[in-house]
């Protein structure tokens, strides 16, 4: 296999922000949650989910390049919230990484507390990179 496929089967629901499968050839690379915090630890946008959820996605790319891949190598995210009410923040974020539409596959949790109080939104991933 070359490339990126994504697979949306008839027969189940239609996916909207999220693609159903994706396949990829390459080695997995499985990255750890990440949140709205800076290199230096520091919160970015207290309070507020899309600033967070900016910095999340800005930092899934830095380590994802880290090992060789870019955006376009995540085939799976996991997105935690502390509110359901950060999904449309959420998403515009994710939108100016993917502004193609081909998200990768996806699930979204909303979550009681994430690690440090202050953190609204983490998000999880796994790249395949060749």
């Amino acid at each position: 296999m070359t490339g990126r496929e994504v697979v949306n089967p008839p027969g189940v629901l239609g996916p909207v922000g999220y693609s159903h499968v994706v396949r990829k050839s390459g080695t997995p690379v499985f990255i750890a949650g990440q949140v709205g915090a800076d290199a230096a630890g520091a919160v970015v946008g207290p309070g507020d989910p899309e600033a967070q959820a900016r910095q999340v996605f800005a930092n899934l790319r830095t380590v994802v390049a880290a090992c060789g891949g870019s955006m376009a190598d995540i085939v799976k995210i996991t997105v935690y919230v502390t509110d359901m009410a950060h999904r449309p923040a959420v998403a515009r974020a994710r939108l100016e990484h993917w502004p193609d539409g081909d998200f990768p596959a996806s699930t979204f949790v909303v979550v009681s507390s994430l690690a440090m109080p202050e953190w609204l939104v983490e998000v999880e991933a796994v790249a395949m990179v060749d």
